[in-house]
């Protein structure tokens, strides 16, 4: 097949293994961007493009220049606002996102900090190394158990479904679940308990916010639910940073009422004098949950088993797939590393 392959600002090394790669080019003719005239490049290459990868724009005139083009691949991983993606669904072409690869990375990730919060580990790595640590009990007055103890989702896709799939070694009380794309039916046989925002946040100890970024979501957690958590009880974001109001935020942590770890954070990267740096009782983690080389390679492989089954004329199954009802109230930012 004849594909345009532009992944900046990823590149093809972070996507692929060598073996990989290898394979890729050697089963397709492949047109490499690698800088240049970009609009120059996709006139010359669309009319024959079957397969994009890529995060370019592709509104309704550069899809009208590539007429025998079957599927789009974001190799980004999320589904951004610069697609027609009604006229892709009108043509039947797919455009598709490896959005799971990330989700183990991320998962085991969260898991580490729920383990941190509750025992107390950074805080009191903190304090040994300022030469002020607390040994026994002293040190560990208000640490907790993960095991037996009570579990919250707010959203519950590929992220939320791999932690907790993390989760049977620790024989949770509860595992309840707030997302309001999945119906109760479906929750139910993943095995957790569906349940009103309110409620995940009210009767949870751990309350995981693994949810995307939507039109209708933003600061869904507030000054007003946030108050609802158990004192102490702990809040890990993994996933967007806009779910929540981190000002709302500020004054719960600063008390104590609530731990709290972050992976994200509003603007990227954090200023040197951003206040949120000087927020006591939190966990910080910049943005680097999911960036390992094994699940960025995982994304090369994804697309390699995709563009088989397309090949042959069968449906994609390894990539997420657009979807006409929710993809354009999706609203994730695009990487930048410029």
């Amino acid at each position: 097949m004849k594909i345009i392959f532009d992944p900046a600002p990823r590149t093809s090394e972070e996507m692929f293994d060598r073996q990989d790669y290898a394979a890729f080019v050697e089963a397709h003719d492949v047109a490499v961007f690698d800088g240049g005239d970009r609009n120059a490049f996709y006139d010359l290459h669309l009319p024959d493009c079957e397969i994009l990868m890529s995060q370019q724009p592709m509104d309704s005139a550069r899809l009208a220049k590539a007429p025998k083009l079957r599927a789009i691949f974001n190799v980004e991983t999320n589904f951004l606002p610069n697609i027609d993606y009604e006229t892709c669904f009108q043509r039947g072409i797919h455009v598709l996102a490896p959005s799971g690869v990330f989700a183990l990375a991320v998962a085991e990730m969260g898991l580490g900090m729920a383990i941190s919060l509750a025992r107390g580990i950074h805080s009191e790595h903190s304090r040994f190394l300022q030469g002020n640590e607390r040994y026994g009990l002293e040190g560990n007055l208000h640490a907790e158990l993960l095991t037996g103890s009570s579990f919250g989702f707010v959203g519950f896709g590929d992220l939320g479904r791999a932690l907790h799939a993390l989760l049977p070694g620790f024989r949770p009380k509860a595992v309840r679940v707030f997302d309001p794309w999945l119906p109760n039916g479906h929750l139910e046989r993943l095995g957790v308990q569906p349940a009103s925002l309110e409620e995940v946040l009210a009767e949870s100890r751990f309350v995981f916010v693994v949810a995307s970024i939507t039109t209708e979501n933003r600061h869904l957690l507030n000054e007003n639910n946030l108050k609802l958590m158990q004192e102490r009880a702990s809040l890990i974001l993994l996933s967007r940073a806009a779910v929540l109001d981190f000002d709302a935020l500020t004054d719960l942590v600063s008390a104590g009422r609530i731990r709290f770890a972050t992976d994200v954070f509003p603007e990227e990267p954090v200023a040197a004098g951003d206040p949120i740096r000087s927020l006591p009782n939190v966990l910080f983690s910049p943005h680097r949950a999911g960036a390992l080389t094994s699940a960025l390679q995982e994304i090369g492989k994804r697309v390699l088993d995709d563009l088989e089954l397309i090949g042959r004329g069968l449906p994609p199954v390894a990539c997420r797939r657009a979807e006409r009802e929710t993809v354009m109230r999706m609203r994730s930012k695009p990487i930048d590393r410029t």
